[in-house]
């Protein structure tokens, strides 16, 4: 036990060339635009999907993201990360082998076969003098970080491929609905001018009008169909899942997804601690500050003890002794190498900065549309109910004769583009506050707990 916590003190007790690592500072506003300087909590366990109260959405949701293969993938690489720093440290510094083995010979000049058995064991170990392989350690730690986070921004991004997708289709099958509205209400234009025409009160033409416009409707039909199949079958890729079983489930109808109410933001200073891909930027920057530390390690003296112990039939050998390296001739290929790691230190740095700079804009720009969207969809679900009511006016109007076909049929063109507008609306401002959600890195780590 004693010789074990000597051997950590020669690996560990030793100085660690190169810089440590310190977050950079970084110049941010105390408030986004528009928002207050009030702090938030981390939001990475945020089930904030169950706001929309769908339960469909939140069992895809909890299915999906144990299953997803782009978060399976992401698992992978933490566990590749997490065996690569099993890697290092008392386990780079140590190495050894035992080696046995038998050998028949035998010859003319020789009466019988004699038999050989050996047994070696030989073992190193490098004292860690400036700290390389504590750096080396280091920097798989800061990987092993990197991993993780980026584990989590994947996992946003299915979130938000998923739910996109999932009030696409929603959108779509509102779309289908309001064009057999439309199909209905032109059907009633068609009949009521087929009933003008045997009346001698409107053309042929008007008749082939109404009729034109009533086809026109229903050649929507299978485009919209064809949209929404298409986004079922994304949902079913991004669940890892068939697609049969999920359509059954989304051919049953739902409401389109709504805007829960108002979303906290936080101020930016929140961001690095709550975006997994800032957090993944700056574990990428420690990692390289701590490859200096190797670099530079690498230009001093280095010092390993090794020994051998063997057997030879019944003679017994050892050997033991240090061995002391000096790097002398290749000190410039190693000071280039050293300036190398610093240059890419510095960009590791840049990048992190720009990851800083894109999330604040990604939460300013989401706090925007969301209101800005919200306020849309309000103005055009208003224009749509009173659309709707000219068209039944309109209707009645024209089965009295107080206006024309031509009157007639303007006012249901823009009350049908009306009705599809406002669905769309709805649908943005909908996605627009996951988008919000998202930016703030809510959710990154969030698993919801309802029964599949």
């Amino acid at each position: 036990m004693k010789a074990r916590f000597l051997l950590i003190g020669l690996l560990v007790g030793s100085c660690a060339v190169g810089p440590d690592f310190e977050r950079p500072e970084v110049a941010l506003e105390t408030r986004f635009v528009g928002g207050d300087a009030e702090a938030i909590a981390a939001v990475a366990s945020e089930n904030w999907w169950l706001s929309y109260n769908d339960a469909v959405l939140s069992r895809f949701i909890t299915r999906g993201l144990a299953r997803n293969l782009d978060t399976l993938s992401a698992t992978e690489a933490i566990r590749q990360a997490q065996a690569e720093l099993r890697e290092t440290g008392v386990n780079s510094a140590i190495d050894g082998s035992l080696t046995a083995s038998r050998e028949w010979s035998g010859g003319n000049a020789i009466d019988g076969t004699s038999i050989v058995n050996s047994v070696d064991l030989g073992a190193s170990l490098v004292i860690d003098l400036f700290g390389g392989i504590r750096r080396e350690r280091e920097s798989a730690q800061a990987s092993v970080t990197a991993a993780r986070a980026d584990a989590e921004t994947i996992r946003l991004a299915w979130l938000a491929e998923l739910i996109s997708a999932y009030s696409d289709a929603r959108y779509y099958q509102d779309a289908l609905a309001l064009t057999r509205s439309t199909i209905r209400a032109r059907q009633e234009t068609v009949n009521i001018t087929q009933s003008k025409y045997e009346a001698g009160a409107a053309t042929e033409y008007e008749v082939a009008e109404a009729r034109a416009l009533l086809s026109n409707a229903r050649a929507a039909l299978p485009q919209y169909a064809a949209l929404f199949d298409a986004r079922v079958y994304a949902i079913a890729t991004l669940l890892n899942e068939p697609a049969g079983p999920i359509m059954t489930t989304m051919q049953k109808g739902a409401a389109q997804l709504r805007t829960p109410g108002g979303t906290r933001t936080g101020v930016p200073a929140d961001l690095l601690r709550n975006r997994p891909d800032v957090r993944s930027a700056e574990a990428d920057l420690a990692a390289a500050v701590a490859d200096i530390g190797v670099a530079e390690a690498a230009l001093y003296p280095s010092l390993s003890i090794a020994g051998t112990v063997g057997r030879i039939e019944a003679v017994n050998s050892w050997s033991f002794g240090p061995t002391l390296t000096l790097p002398i001739l290749n000190q410039g290929k190693l000071r280039a190498t050293r300036d190398a790691a610093i240059s890419s230190a510095k960009q590791y740095e840049i990048a992190w900065r720009a990851a800083v700079m894109d999330a604040v804009e990604d939460v300013q720009v989401a706090q925007s549309n969301l209101s800005r969207y919200r306020q849309r969809a309000a103005l055009l679900r208003q224009a749509a109910d009173e659309y709707g009511h000219a068209l039944k006016l309109a209707q009645e109007n024209y089965r009295r004769g107080a206006i024309t076909l031509w009157d007639l049929l303007e006012t249901d063109r823009n009350t049908a583009s009306a009705r599809i507008t406002a669905a769309s609306a709805v649908n943005d401002a909908a996605q627009a506050w996951a988008t919000l959600k998202l930016a703030t890195g809510a959710g990154a780590a969030g698993t919801e707990t309802a029964s599949n």
